[in-house]
Order: C-alpha cells, then sequence, then structure tokens
C-alpha cells in the first residue's frame, strides 16, 4: 500500500507514527522540533489522512506499509517513533524490520491486548455526523457533541472532518475501524527487540500499568521507560518541550559497547 508520507529536515532517518483516528500531522510539532537534527519521515497510516482505504487492519500490515515508504526512499536504517496505535504498529516494526531499527520510541502504549472498549462514545459520534448533511465543522461538532463530551477530543478528531468532492466527510475509514477495532486493541506478541528502545508514559493515563512490565521486559528486554509527570495519553502535544527533549535525549546517546 502507497502511505501518504512527508519528508522533512536532513541527517540520520526518524519515521513518525501517529494513533487512532490520526493522521501524520498530530505529531507535527515533535517533527518541527526533531527536523532540526534528523530526516523526519511522517505517514499517514492506511484507513487515515489521505493514504488508501482497505478492509485489512492488522499490525503487521501497518507496519510493512511502512516498510515500504523507507523502501521507496531508499533508506537502510531509521529509528521510528509511534504514539498509542502508532506505537503498536512500531513494535510491530521492531519484528518486520528487526535489523534496520536503530532505535525504537514507544509513546504511552504497551505491547498487550486491552480488553476495554475505550471508544464507543468515538464511534458513536462518528456515526451520528454520518448520517447528516453537514456544511461546516461547527455543525459536526453539534453532533459530535451528543456523544464525545470532551470539547478537546472533539476537535482533535475534527481535525480529520475535510471537504472533499463529494463534501465534508471523515478522513479515517469508519466502517474499517469499526470492523476492525477487536484487533486494534488486540496485540500478538513480536520476537525480542534487543535494540534500543524506550517506552514513554503520561502520569496520569491508564495505557501503561505496572502489570505489562513482564511482557515489556520479555518483548524488548533493552527498553528503557521514562514518565511525564501532569500529562495523559497526548503527553506529546500537553507537553511538547519536555518530551522532545527526552526523544533527542535517547536518541543521541551513544550504544552501551
Amino acid at each position: 500500500m502507497n502511505l501518504h508520507y512527508r519528508v522533512e529536515g536532513e541527517g540520520e532517518t526518524i519515521i513518525l507514527i501517529h494513533g487512532l483516528f490520526g493522521s501524520l500531522d498530530n505529531l507535527g510539532l515533535l517533527a518541527r522540533t526533531l527536523k532540526e537534527h534528523y530526516q523526519v519521515i511522517s505517514v499517514d497510516l492506511r484507513n487515515h489522512g489521505q493514504s488508501p482505504k482497505s478492509d485489512r487492519f492488522t499490525y503487521r500490515e501497518m507496519a510493512q506499509d511502512v516498510l515500504a515508504v523507507a523502501d521507496h526512499l531508499q533508506i537502510e536504517q531509521f529509528a521510528v517513533i509511534g504514539h498509542s496505535m502508532g506505537g503498536k504498529v512500531a513494535m510491530a516494526l521492531s519484528e518486520v524490520a528487526q535489523h534496520r531499527l536503530t532505535q525504537l520510541i514507544v509513546m504511552d502504549i504497551a505491547p498487550v491486548a486491552y480488553q476495554e472498549h475505550r471508544h464507543e462514545n468515538v464511534f458513536k459520534g462518528l456515526l451520528e455526523v454520518a448520517k447528516h448533511t453537514v456544511n461546516k465543522r461547527s455543525e459536526a461538532e453539534t453532533y459530535l457533541a451528543q456523544h464525545v463530551v470532551e470539547p478537546g477530543v472533539r476537535q482533535f478528531l475534527l481535525k480529520s472532518f475535510a471537504k472533499g468532492d463529494n463534501g465534508y466527510q471523515w478522513r479515517f475509514n469508519v466502517d474499517a475501524l469499526i470492523a476492525n477495532y477487536a484487533t486494534i486493541m488486540g496485540w500478538e506478541p513480536v520476537q525480542p527487540f534487543i535494540g534500543k528502545t524506550l517506552f514513554i508514559k503520561g502520569q496520569n493515563s491508564e495505557y501503561i500499568q505496572t502489570a505489562h512490565r513482564a511482557e515489556v521486559a520479555k518483548q524488548f528486554p533493552n527498553a528503557k521507560a521514562h514518565m511525564v509527570a501532569n500529562t495523559g495519553h497526548w503527553l506529546h502535544a500537553e507537553k511538547p518541550d519536555v518530551v522532545s527533549r527526552i526523544i533527542l535525549n535517547f536518541l543521541d546517546a551513544k550504544a552501551d559497547n
């Protein structure tokens, strides 16, 4: 699958991977900092942004999509940074491209299957909007607000509500995301990746828990962890300067010999 992507900066390569309902713009603040030191490739995952749609939506397939971008750009080695669902894609890349990853950074997600349905209200809101003919974002937000209470979540979702040839539509593939939700929340453990790995957790987020330590250690035996104080799941948006500094320090650190 030919993903939509953006290349910025020069130097060693870093690939940025957004999360569920997002697009390559979601990690824009991080890309802005990193591109001063590295070549940064931001991608739209399948069924998101301007990338093609598909009924198939497994982490291995999404990892292969990202790898195809690196192949197309003739990039042999790269670091990868993923947030949430994008973090799971990044972890899947550690298996399908094990010898090409120089460093792996996972933001606020664990290599486990989550049992709780965390986005039921979001899907209801997206489907509510789809029932109506909408001519502007403010109308979409009114329908979305019937199910999605948090203004910040509504604004995040509306970043992917764009005007096309047939009027305003969601850029992500709502039907495919609903059909594949169990896969999105699930996880098939990967072979141990011994490369440099960093997990960054938002202090107030529930996505990485103490109970997940064993699985992290099993699949990523050399992983380090860093907690960002007073942040939730969107730690890179809440404290972009702090998260950027943590990432740059990790990327610049020399591997132990």
